[in-house]
């Protein structure tokens, strides 16, 4: 085995959509397609006791959303798929920018009875930002929704990208039955596999013989489409698509198991492999380091403790950018120059992990971590190299906590620290109070509901949230005039993140652009700077 072939090999994507798109229902079915699971199960809000594979977390399966990205890694056709399912809803965002960070493609997925919701444009804007291949994937078409040719036309022009379908649609709702391959003419037919818990049956056919089969009205509707695709279609490019340009477009219903197979096929043939990536040294050059580069690197993406509550673990989740890596070797830890030995490195099926000898370009390690290592740390064997910051956002909501027990309040800090290290909320501390009885940040409502559940079913600690008056934190940066002129001020508040960086906080908005227009040489972020 060589790095290049190993790398060549690696598919690492993530799955983006709006709430309630089925995403976490297309993840399973791409495993049960693949073999890594022989029977889907669905979560418990879909009204059965099985929740799905790679939602773990007490909260997903009870309510149904995915909270955490889960890692899921297996293998099809030659290739190695990196599977990363992200959180959908909105609060959780800043869980599924980090993911984006560490994968090589995403998969879209849109609600072809919804069309593109508002998280689906925002989560393609961080692709587009970032550089990355979209794959599309029209979800649910076993329900009625749009025109098929309405909505690649809004796809197109809501997310200035070019699209090209591969396959299309065969009937919609009730009549949905298949797809036919835009290249080949190809008809697959699909038959209902036990309600969406195996694989579907299918039979192949060329479209101009299946009439019989399609009934003639829906026959001549779809030829009609194709032949309008041949006309106004975008040809497909695969060079344009690995640069962000096109984004292929496939069709199918993940509930049904209509669809899944081609668009896995599509991902394990024809989806990114893993690409050079900037770095900047230790002088402060920027350069790129590629894949097949024989020194080990790689970066935190994530940090998760407690997957096994029973041990305490704390797991940071690393991608492989260059070289190889193997069980039990050294690297250095550039934001410290610290030297750490590799020891038991798990790759994972969700919750369920095993011990990995070595890993390539692509993959996802996860390392048991004392407490060494923080999102966005860089691992190298060779000289130390920092790749692009994972940046965190600022938050928008504020509170403060009660303790119903005061006892707990070891536990307390303990929790608060370790679940701002993952990156469930923020942690706030006031110079005068040194570490105690810090102020909690978050994006969304429902990272302090998670905080509360996990402090208590992790920690054993009981809590109450009361809101702060502040609605606005920026990091601060600048002169150190600035500073002291915000210290002079009684009408703000200073305090300073878990790495000690200035946060400045506002009630609105608005004062928080006074300060910027008329502090001495100040510089406000909503962005952690790097």
């Amino acid at each position: 085995m060589t790095t290049s072939t190993e790398s060549t090999r690696r598919r690492t994507h993530a799955i983006i959509s709006h709430p309630d798109a089925g995403k976490t229902t297309l993840t399973e079915k791409l495993l049960l397609y693949s073999g890594a699971i022989h029977m889907a199960g669905s979560v418990r809000a879909r009204k059965t006791s099985r929740h799905a594979v790679s939602d773990w977390m007490e909260m997903e399966k009870t309510r149904g959303i995915s909270i955490t990205s889960s890692v899921l890694q297996f293998e099809y056709q030659g290739a190695m798929l990196n599977l990363l399912d992200t959180p959908g809803h909105a609060d959780f965002s800043e869980d599924t920018y980090r993911t984006l960070a560490a994968v090589d493609s995403a998969v879209m997925l849109i609600d072809h009875t919804k069309g593109v919701e508002s998280r689906t444009l925002k989560l393609f804007d961080v692709c587009r930002m970032r550089g990355l291949p979209v794959v599309s994937f029209m979800n649910k078409l076993d329900r009625n929704g749009l025109d098929p040719l309405s909505l690649i036309d809004e796809i197109a022009k809501t997310l200035r990208l070019k699209v090209s379908p591969l396959n299309w649609p065969v009937g919609m709702g009730p009549s949905f039955c298949g797809v036919v391959d835009v290249r080949t003419r190809a008809l697959t037919l699909f038959a209902d596999g036990d309600h969406g818990q195996f694989i579907a049956k299918s039979m192949q056919i060329p479209f101009s013989e299946a009439r019989q089969e399609l009934g003639e009205r829906l026959h001549d509707q779809v030829s009609e489409q194709l032949d309008l695709l041949e006309i106004a279609g975008e040809p497909w490019d695969k060079q344009a698509f690995l640069e962000g340009e096109l984004t292929p477009i496939l069709w199918g219903s993940a509930s049904r198991n209509f669809g899944i197979e081609p668009l896995l096929n599509y991902l394990a043939q024809h989806a990114a492999p893993p690409m050079a990536r900037g770095y900047r040294n230790l002088s402060g050059e920027s350069k790129t380091l590629a894949p097949d580069d024989q020194d080990f690197s790689g970066f935190v993406f994530k940090i998760q403790a407690n997957m096994n509550p029973r041990h305490r673990d704390r797991v940071a989740f690393i991608r492989v950018v260059s070289g190889q890596f193997r069980r039990g070797m050294e690297v250095t830890l550039a934001r410290t120059g610290e030297t750490l030995r590799m020891t038991k490195p798990h790759t994972f099926m969700a919750q369920e992990r095993s011990i990995v000898e070595d890993a390539w370009p692509g993959d996802i390690v996860g390392l048991y971590d004392p407490g060494n290592l923080r999102i966005g740390d860089t691992l190298r064997e060779g000289p130390a190299i920092k790749f692009e910051g994972i940046p965190r956002f600022a938050p928008e909501k504020l509170m403060r906590t009660v303790l119903k027990d005061p006892l707990k309040r070891k536990q307390l800090y303990s929790g608060i620290d370790q679940l701002a290290h993952e990156g469930v909320i923020q942690a706030f501390y006031r110079p005068a109070m040194g570490r105690q009885d810090p102020w909690l940040g978050a994006v969304g409502a429902l990272q302090f509901e998670v905080l509360k559940q996990r402090l208590l079913n992790e920690y054993g600690v009981s809590l109450d949230l009361e809101p702060l008056p502040y609605s606005c934190a920026r990091w601060i940066g600048g002169s150190p005039k600035a500073l002291e002129w915000l210290k002079q001020r009684r009408d703000y508040v200073e305090v300073v993140d878990r790495n000690d960086q200035p946060v400045l906080l506002s009630e609105t908005p608005w004062s928080a652009q006074y300060v910027a227009d008329n502090a001495p040489g100040i510089e406000l972020y909503d962005v952690e700077p790097i």
